[in-house]
């Protein structure tokens, strides 16, 4: 493909029903971001569009458990979201809504357009209803087993374990969302979007269109789908809450998410348009602008296959030249989850971190899951803002700033004869934006960011082999020299970091009082990355900096500590939470408890059953005899430290075989407060006591 005359780039739009936590942010916004702000640094058209997705029964479901209107919910979300990707540099040229009017009439005019052509099939069948509720189970208002991979806790309209896009009809042992009631089947109609229509232009679309650009996690997904067959997809669904269908026969129906959704990128661009005086058609129907979608591997069937399959039906737009989706990040090791609150969401990172959006977004690029599902810990996060952007970015300026006001009283000195390694250096600083810009253009954002901390490496490196604080004791005019070429590095890095650290890069930009030009205040800059390569000169002798300033600060273990309790706390909270308890059992009589015969004994031997993981096999001193017992306690004590313990038995339990060995009696177990198994304690002295029997009377035992 030829370069293009513009580019119109898009990020998905999020749900408004909680904030965004660090898994977006990795997944999307941040690459995105990057990509953008790189395009606008080489001089490129760009527009980069958003918005919050505020339809979808998510929404609704909040709606009803928080006792609001699904519009409350919306617009509570909504100003923190985008309040989030403002804290963070996510520099949409629009971050529009689905809940606005221009939003309402493009998608329904998308409907009507495929309506009238004929590409919707209206089909009558039958649809889980919730008799109680007296409403259509659609989507994540039903839950159940997964047909495909046997989780049972798989929505309506995803399995989240699996990936499977599913019907609600498709789960086993469906139960309402809202009233926990068992669906049936009632009759309802909707409009589908015959997706085996467009299969033969899909595959050769993408399966041989797209094989070598597109990355292999995406292009896999899409294969699968492909090849297992595609079928109609609703387009519509039962529901209050949504864009009405416009159609006859559509009261009480509503445009189904993903069908409204990606059209939001279409009405925020034309939102867009209108703000900024210009015409919104050449950014989605020039077949010389290039359409990039960035999303989360949950969203790559919608935005391959669903919308590609839209567009082409409508007929005058154009279609996704790269869909660069990402996997998903993990927090400590386990999957990132908003109703156990095991998460980093943003508005809480910015209280706890303030002004330190940059290692955030450093860390999150430099462990991208772009590839595979990665993992995001605390120790690594501390790892690389103490090791890599204090240690190598933030003290190479450091010592590049405080040496020129301490020599030059901050004043560019005049290099004198350049040296091989200063002509080395300066070469290899000509050659990183086409370093840094192959990888963007790949969408490898990871690998174009290790490159990025390369050139701040070669600074560290340089100063390091020269060594000016040396030299300027005996030779003044070499030393300008090394200052003079430091900076010129300085500089490089001034521009080329704004992709990945726009705050860093702006207040770098500021100490070393040069135009600042950045992405937030002039959308096209005219090839300020390509000026690195392009220019001999950076920094102009003569040319005044300012004083020095900690670019980052390093973070101790005390902070980190706090984030690890945190997550602690809602571990044993969810833990808590989702305990099951048992109910209770029949009554029994008081004769009936009688009958138990506990005594206080001894344990006196010890042992690990062979080959079972949870047995230890005891004698035990009951004080009428010397007895074997089996007890399942081996993950909780060792066979040493029982020995010895005084516990309570029942003695007149009826012997049972387990692996071969007989038990003779049970010992009592319970958890302690933090759910630690424990032993049931005695504090009666006596082995001979029968507890049951002194209980009955009146004693008490703890």
């Amino acid at each position: 493909m030829n370069k293009p005359k513009r580019y119109t780039v898009t990020a998905a739009l999020p749900y408004t029903n909680g904030p965004i936590h660090i898994g977006h942010l990795a997944g999307v916004y941040v690459p995105a971001d990057i990509y953008v702000r790189y395009l606008r640094l080489t001089g490129n058209d760009v527009v980069f569009i958003g918005g919050s997705d505020e339809h979808g029964v998510p929404i609704t479901i909040k709606a009803k458990n928080e006792g609001v209107s699904p519009q409350d919910i919306v617009d509570k979300f909504h100003k923190i979201i985008k309040k989030s990707f403002e804290d963070f540099g996510i520099t949409y040229d629009n971050y529009s809504r689905t809940s606005a009017k221009i939003h309402h009439e493009t998608a329904s005019e998308f409907f009507t357009t495929l309506n009238d052509k004929g590409e919707f099939i209206e089909e009558t069948s039958e649809q889980l209803y919730d008799e109680k509720a007296s409403q259509f189970l659609a989507d994540r208002f039903v839950t159940g087993t997964c047909p495909k991979c046997g989780n049972e806790e798989a929505y309506g309209d995803q399995c989240e374990k699996c990936g499977t896009s599913l019907n609600a009809t498709d789960l086993i042992n469906p139960k309402s969302a809202l009233t926990g009631n068992v669906p049936t089947l009632k009759e309802t109609k909707h409009w589908f979007l015959p997706l085996d229509k467009h299969e033969a232009f899909l595959r050769e679309w993408i399966l041989e269109g797209h094989k070598k650009d597109w990355k292999s996690n995406v292009y896999g997904q899409v294969k699968s789908w492909i090849d297992d067959g595609l079928r109609p997809r609703a387009v519509t669904r039962d529901l209050n809450w949504g864009i009405p269908v416009p159609a006859a026969g559509g009261e009480g129906k509503v445009l189904y998410v993903w069908f409204d959704a990606p059209i939001g990128y279409i009405s925020s661009t034309k939102e867009w348009a209108a703000q900024e005086g210009k015409d919104w058609e050449p950014y989605w129907k020039d077949k010389d602008t290039k359409l990039v979608h960035f999303i989360g591997k949950d969203n790559i069937v919608f935005h391959c296959i669903i919308f590609p399959a839209m567009l082409k039906a409508e007929g005058s737009f154009i279609l996704p030249d790269n869909v660069p989706a990402n996997e998903f990040l993990n927090l400590e090791g386990n999957k990132l989850s908003t109703s156990k609150n095991w998460a980093v969401w943003l508005p809480e990172y910015l209280e706890e971190f303030p002004g330190q959006q940059d290692v955030l977004r450093y860390v999150l690029t430099a462990n991208a899951p772009e590839t595979k599902d990665n993992d995001f810990t605390w120790k690594d996060f501390q790892a690389r803002n103490n090791n890599e952007l204090v240690a190598i970015f933030g003290n190479f300026i450091n010592r590049v700033v405080v040496l020129t006001n301490k020599y030059y009283q901050g004043v560019i000195p005049t290099p004198s004869e350049f040296v091989q390694e200063d002509k080395e250096t300066l070469a290899a600083v000509k050659a990183y934006p086409d370093v840094i810009s192959s990888s963007i253009e790949r969408y490898r954002f990871r690998e174009a960011g290790q490159e990025m901390m390369n050139l701040a490496r070669l600074g560290n490196k340089y100063l390091a082999d020269a060594e000016p604080w040396k030299v300027i004791k005996e030779d003044e005019a070499r030393t300008k020299t090394i200052m003079y070429v430091a900076l010129q590095i300085a500089s490089a890095l001034a521009t080329l970091s704004e992709p990945f650290l726009p705050f860093t890069s702006k207040k770098l930009k500021g100490i070393l009082n040069v135009a600042l030009g950045d992405s937030e205040q002039k959308r096209h800059i005219d090839n300020a990355w390509n000026e690195v390569s392009s220019q001999d000169v950076l920094l102009p002798a003569g040319h005044q900096i300012g004083k020095a300033e900690l670019l980052f600060t390093k973070i101790e273990d005390d902070t980190i500590q706090k984030q690890l309790d945190k997550l602690e706390a809602s571990k044993k909270a969810n833990d808590a939470a989702n305990k099951k308890v048992e109910p209770q059992k029949d009554t029994i009589t008081f004769d009936d408890f009688t009958k138990l015969d506990l005594r206080v004994g001894t344990i006196i031997e010890a042992e690990k059953m062979p080959k079972a993981k949870k047995l230890l096999v005891l004698k035990v001193d009951t004080g009428i005899d010397v007895r074997t017992i089996v007890s399942g306690i081996a993950e909780s004590f060792t066979a040493e430290e029982v020995v010895g313990k005084q516990v309570t038995v029942l003695v007149n339990l009826a012997p049972r075989a387990l692996r071969g060995v007989e038990s003779e009696g049970m010992i009592l177990m319970t958890e302690s407060a933090n759910g630690k198994l424990v032993f049931v304690n005695p504090d009666i002295s006596s082995n001979s006591t029968n507890i049951a029997s002194k209980v009955a009377n009146g004693l008490q035992i703890s």
